[in-house]
């Protein structure tokens, strides 16, 4: 009993250590925008950790990307923010992808109204 439990375990999804976007807002200033992006993810240092996250238009065309150049062991979950990030106009809303450095991109994504 106590092998097939290991088993259950050690097939489990990956997903749970998957990047997880928390959190977002939207601020407009001007013709751009700046975004802040709470995420979560149990980073274990250099050799896994949320990489980055993107900002994009439903059609999924990528409107600003945000490296996170470090792990963040000892700071969960962590903000970051990104300016500069131009929306095109009829856009109302965006969807945030977060990635990390060993599964790549989120099967889960945020989707955020703009304000």
């Amino acid at each position: 009993m106590r092998g097939l439990l290991v088993l259950l375990l050690l097939a489990s999804p990956a997903l749970a250590d998957q990047a997880v976007i928390e959190d977002a807002s939207a601020r407009k200033s001007g013709d751009s925008w700046s975004f802040s992006v709470t995420i979560s993810h149990p980073d274990t240092g250099w050799d896994h950790y949320a990489d980055g996250w993107s900002v994009n238009a439903p059609d999924g065309t990528e409107l600003g990307y945000r490296v996170l150049a470090h792990p963040h062991e000892n700071e969960q979950p962590f903000t970051r923010s990104l300016g500069g990030v131009v929306v095109p106009e009829g856009v109302t809303q965006v969807i945030i992808r977060a990635h990390d450095s060993v599964h790549g991109w989120s099967d889960e994504t945020y989707t955020l109204d703009l304000p």
